[in-house]
Order: C-alpha cells, then structure tokens, then sequence
C-alpha cells in the first residue's frame, strides 16, 4: 500500500493519470495535455504500467495508453472527493510537504 500511495503521490505521474481518465492517449497526446516534456513522459509511463496502473496496447504505428482498471479512475475520484472533505488539513499539515515524510 505504501509502494501504491508513493507511486501516486509523483505530480507528473497524477498528472498522467488524470490525462488518462478521459481515455485512451498517445505519449504525444499526454504530452499535450500535461505540458511534460517526452522523455518525462516516457519514464513516468514505464513506471505507471510496471506497477499496473496502466495498459498500452499497439493500434496501428501508435501505442495508446489506458488506465489498468476501472478502480484506478475510482481511486483518483475518490481522492478528490476525500481532498475536498479534508483539504484545510492536508493544506496545513507541515509533514506532508516533506521528502522525508
């Protein structure tokens, strides 16, 4: 669980993730919709399907990315919605902000 919530906890990787949601993308298009740069892209990518949050599949000359499951989607909106119960907290908490922590 700590592996899982340390891999989501990565702003590029949210970032990704959240780009995912709408559907199926190309590095190009995530690229786009998240303004990273390729390479960042890339790497995040590799990290995000080795862990199984998300698929590629081959379609045509492209490879297109998906979110693995639909609990992943689940897992970011309902983390939006605990954020938005808890948001003052989170926001004034001096340990989260930490690398350490």
């Amino acid at each position: 669980m700590a592996k899982l919530c340390r891999g989501l906890s990565d702003p590029s990787r949210l970032s990704i993730l959240e780009a995912l949601r709408s559907g199926a993308l190309t590095v190009s298009e995530i690229v786009q919709a998240t303004g990273l740069a390729q390479s960042n892209v890339s790497n995040h990518l590799g990290c995000l399907y080795d862990c199984g949050l998300v698929r590629r599949g081959q379609e045509g000359r492209f490879v297109r990315y998906r979110l693995s499951d639909a609990r992943v989607e689940m897992l970011l909106r309902l983390s939006e919605e605990l954020l938005a119960d808890t948001a003052r907290g989170v926001l004034a908490c001096t340990k989260l902000g930490s690398r350490d922590a």
